[in-house]
């Protein structure tokens, strides 16, 4: 059987690696890029030796022992504790907004005060969705709800995004919540880490394999050859020619700066949510631990994806893209061994670890019928 895998991202490399491992079967790997890892491709700054993330930051994460174990076989892990902070009122502080934020922005009393509020009614450890806290009729968490929602969540959705929170989908707005902890991690999950050489050497590891072969620089259709099975990790509404109409997506552009200091900013990211036309600055030297007299930072805009101009990046979450997309997932429910995964085969945004995961199972599901 031969087997082709559209992108050499992060699902279509678990993929190939699957096939040409448990299924000991050739597979062609193409890509019309010049790199491996899609958006979770880095490369090493010649001028400062420093891995820089080319698509914005990526710390991994999971609680999935099953994800942690497949991806531990192709790297070591440099352990990483993603600490951000945020502007308010020209002063960076810790991010998530918790009870040490609250403690930064407030003087002692009023803190106190806020914070006793916040554990007497929801308890410690517990994560409160902005627009939720927003409900409240109490007016000391009404007063932190409004503090939080102007501060740090209305103006970087509306950047983010282009829309106001009340018209994005809950599950987005869910990810910025007031966390009721002096835990500073941004994740609380079990395992959290960036591939010590960089996720580019991952993946590379991951496609190191003489079953499989790889073309980059090459768009899918130019290939002569005919395959028996299509694993298709491209938009979905492309590979149909857009028939019922282009799926929306958030894209995002990346300014690159060296600078000649040792450090740029006191963590690896600093979101911006009222100033500036940027939504965050990553400072890269962080996630590895990484010493050089200059550093590497990328100044991050949010823009409409436009076909042709930028890069797919955030499926838009509504009731008529997914009628949309659901068209096309019937179109390609005809189709007789070609599958669609990932976050631009399925139009669902996947964090890293999710985004394996799907693939482990979606291979545990085709295994029964395949081989």
């Amino acid at each position: 059987m031969k087997n082709l895998v559209v992108g050499a991202g992060l699902t279509g490399s678990v993929i190939a690696n699957l096939i040409a491992n448990e299924w000991n079967e050739k597979v062609t790997v193409v890509d019309k890029n010049s790199f491996v890892g899609g958006h979770i491709n880095d490369y090493v700054d010649e001028q400062t030796q420093i891995h820089v993330h080319r698509f914005g930051p990526h710390i991994f994460h999971t609680n999935s022992e099953r994800v942690w174990n497949y991806l531990s076989q192709f790297t070591d892990w440099h352990n990483y504790s993603f600490e951000p902070n945020v502007v308010i009122k020209g002063q960076k502080v810790t991010l998530p907004f918790n009870l040490n934020t609250i403690k930064q922005c407030f003087d002692e009393q009023t803190a106190q005060k806020y914070t006793k509020k916040l554990v007497d009614t929801y308890g410690m450890e517990h994560k409160v969705p902005i627009l939720e806290l927003k409900q409240t009729n109490d007016e000391d968490l009404k007063f932190i709800a409004d503090f939080v929602y102007k501060y740090v969540f209305e103006g970087y959705t509306v950047k983010q995004w282009g829309l106001k929170p009340e018209e994005i989908d809950s599950s987005i707005t869910a990810r910025v919540p007031v966390f009721i902890s002096y835990d500073n991690r941004y994740f609380q999950d079990k395992y959290q880490a960036i591939p010590k050489n960089g996720y580019t050497d991952m993946i590379k590891n991951m496609l190191y394999h003489k079953n499989i072969q790889i073309f980059l620089n090459t768009k899918y259709k130019d290939l002569a050859e005919n395959y028996d099975r299509i694993f298709y990790t491209g938009s979905i509404d492309e590979f149909f020619d857009y028939k019922y109409g282009m799926l929306p997506y958030r894209s995002l552009t990346f300014d690159i700066e060296t600078h000649d200091c040792e450090y740029y900013q006191p963590t690896a990211m600093v979101n911006y949510p009222c100033d500036n036309d940027f939504t965050r600055i990553t400072e890269h030297k962080h996630f590895l631990n990484e010493k050089s007299e200059k550093t590497v930072i990328s100044k991050e805009y949010s823009h409409t994806f436009e076909l042709g101009k930028n890069e797919r990046y955030y499926p838009i979450k509504s009731d008529e893209n997914a009628e949309l997309y659901e068209k096309y997932l019937n179109e390609a429910q005809q189709l007789q061994n070609t599958y669609f995964l990932g976050r631009l085969g399925a139009y669902k945004y996947y964090n890293m670890d999710q985004a394996v995961l799907a693939a482990l199972e979606f291979f545990d599901n085709i295994n029964n019928y395949s081989i």
